[in-house]
């Protein structure tokens, strides 16, 4: 048995194809195939029905497949070991990324990263919260940003910052005329929401529930880009919400529809995620130091109550 027959045997419990897995593992389908034969011959068990379409793995494939993804990851935290030991930092890392986090935070630090750390091969993923922890759990990510809490039994969360929510109202709007805003003067039929898969969605949604003024989980539009909700708003459409950082991207001449909240502001936990198995803590550790440190300059807030991304 061979950790190189096991990475093969995930492969294809993955892909549920021979073909497909052996391009995904670079070596020829004949070799793959004949490794885990080799393996299944060794264990006197098979752990593939061949004869399903999809292939399948058998009732015991499916404890051998669990017990493989243990002995891959052990296998991968000594090299791990060496490598902190050496106080080496790099080899590839695959970073996952949500759509409301990346166009504003990734410009923020991938310079100052790939600078510090160019041994570091980042592969850098836009995903939903619920493919990040899918991929986490699978093993396909070593780390990723996404607002939390989560409450995840395998996976770890860092804090890197708390981001607060900031109003983008229209001159015609009834809230336009107010120097701060109240989460209760917020009313659910009135704001222009990311369209479904968003988690900041789903924090805007429960921020209003918690509105008094808040009457029905009805809206008027959705969209997929912040960009999009603010043209939108213009056409008095409604007003709409945005993470803190996306404001700071945005004309001078549209600063004048921002309204902040009264303290506490509403805001979002954004995190450093990982899976417990903790593999390349010493890339994780550096990633979380280097965000935290950029930015830590660029929210200055400090009374915020956090509004979880769960529905």
């Amino acid at each position: 048995m061979t950790i190189t027959q096991l990475k093969y045997v995930l492969a294809v419990a993955e892909y549920q194809n021979f073909t497909k897995a052996a391009e995904k593992t670079f070596v020829t389908q004949p070799t793959l195939s004949m490794q885990i034969q080799k393996l299944e011959e060794e264990l006197s068990i098979q752990i593939f029905d061949r004869t399903k379409k999809p292939i399948e793995l058998t009732t015991v494939g499916k404890k051998i497949v669990n017990q493989a993804k243990s002995i891959v990851n052990e296998a991968e935290r000594m090299q791990d070991v060496v490598d902190q030991e050496k106080g080496f930092i790099g080899g590839e890392f695959r970073l996952g990324m949500i759509p409301t986090v990346m166009p504003t935070l990734l410009p923020m630090f991938l310079k100052t990263f790939t600078v510090r750390f160019p041994k570091v091969q980042l592969k850098i993923e836009e995903l939903t919260t619920d493919d990040i922890i899918s991929k986490l759990n699978d093993g396909h990510l070593d780390a990723a940003i996404a607002a939390t809490p989560l409450y995840q039994d395998k996976i770890k969360e860092r804090v890197l910052y708390f981001e607060p929510f900031v109003g983008y109202v229209p001159e015609n709007h009834r809230l336009f005329s107010k120097n701060k805003i109240e989460s209760g003067d917020l009313e659910i039929e009135d704001i222009l929401l990311l369209e479904d898969g968003h988690c900041f969605r789903d924090g805007v949604i429960n921020l209003c529930k918690a509105s008094k003024l808040s009457k029905t989980d009805k809206f008027q539009l959705e969209s997929g880009s912040f960009e999009t909700l603010i043209k939108l708003s213009h056409e008095g459409l409604g007003m709409t919400l945005l993470p803190y950082l996306h404001t700071l991207d945005i004309s001078e001449k549209q600063k004048k529809h921002l309204k902040f909240f009264s303290d506490p502001s509403p805001a979002r936990e954004v995190s450093l995620i990982y899976n417990k198995s903790e593999l390349k803590m010493q890339i994780i550790n550096a990633l979380h130091d280097v965000i935290a440190g950029v930015v830590r300059g660029a929210i200055r807030f400090q009374d915020v109550k956090i509004i979880s991304p769960l529905k």
